[in-house]
């Protein structure tokens, strides 16, 4: 578990494909006690800037907290310390790669994906070294969830897909039956749109996606990245000897984290008036251990 993609030293970082769940990652063993991760979206938790401190939405913009369907990362990794660097501490999953579009990018075609409450990953504790980790990182790739808008005076319901990945090759996605062909690489903040009244897709700017890290000053990460970190509780111990599975819930805060620009100062998003998506990114993560 110990080796490092380069893409992750260098330049680590908000919709579909794969099946609905991840049996491919379920255990193979029963026998054997094993890690499970899980995701959970929480619209009611602490909503955090890039430092980690708690922060309101910017003057002159506006936020709702959006209805995650499914969510897909492309990095975990256990750290012991605050002051243990980016890719020094225990990693235990990495997604697939390619440079079918040019440079380095997540595969989105070969992404794994789970839903709120949902299993992500599933491995056994013999493959995790043995320690006390305070905290873990998270590479976010992907978000798909549901938001509101105002068209023509009426309010709608429709489905957002939100790459936050450092850089993502994508060949072809559906939302709610409307295809979107991509085929090339897209960077940290393409997003695409559908709803009954409008299909369409953007950019949000460059360095604009949040993502949360409390050890910025320890433990810095790269710019442009989208690499979420959160401390335990208590703490998580391996010691070697578990005879039960692990759980661990990566909660996730969702708490306004769809952000606009206001044209029209209503508190609603209305893409018709001009108004401009500038952020997608998750605003904070606890990890949370059960057995």
């Amino acid at each position: 578990m110990k080796y490092i993609k380069l893409s992750i030293l260098l330049i680590c970082g908000l919709v579909m494909s794969c099946s609905e769940d991840n049996d491919d990652n379920l255990r193979l063993d029963p026998t054997e006690p094993n890690l499970v991760i899980k995701l959970k979206f929480d619209p009611n938790q602490e909503r955090l800037g890039n430092l980690g401190q708690p922060v309101s939405v910017v003057t002159g913009n506006a936020a709702q907290s959006p209805s995650i369907n499914r969510m897909s990362a492309n990095y975990i990794e256990f750290a012991q310390m605050e002051t243990t660097a980016l890719g020094t501490g225990e990693i235990i999953f990495e997604g697939d790669e390619t440079t079918a579009g040019g440079a380095l990018a997540i595969d989105f075609q070969n992404a794994v994906f789970a839903g709120d409450n949902e299993t992500f990953l599933t491995i056994p504790l013999s493959e995790i070294a043995t320690g006390n980790y305070e905290w873990v990182r998270v590479s976010l790739a992907y978000q798909e969830g549901n938001i509101d808008l105002l068209v023509n005076g009426q309010d709608y319901t429709g489905t957002l897909a939100s790459f936050v990945g450092y850089n993502s090759y994508i060949t072809s996605f559906d939302l709610n039956g409307s295809t979107f062909d991509i085929n090339n690489n897209k960077v940290q903040g393409f997003w695409a749109f559908e709803s009954q009244e409008i299909t369409t897709q953007g950019q949000a700017p460059a360095g604009a996606t949040t993502v949360p890290n409390p050890l910025f000053n320890s433990s810095p990460i790269p710019q442009g990245s989208c690499i979420v970190t959160g401390e335990f509780e208590n703490g998580l111990a391996i010691t070697g000897n578990e005879t039960q599975d692990i759980t661990v819930t990566l909660s996730f805060s969702i708490n306004n984290s769809f952000e606009w620009t206001e044209v029209n100062a209503d508190g609603k998003y209305e893409p018709e008036a001009g108004e401009q998506v500038v952020d997608m990114g998750l605003r904070g993560l606890i990890p949370m251990v059960s057995n």
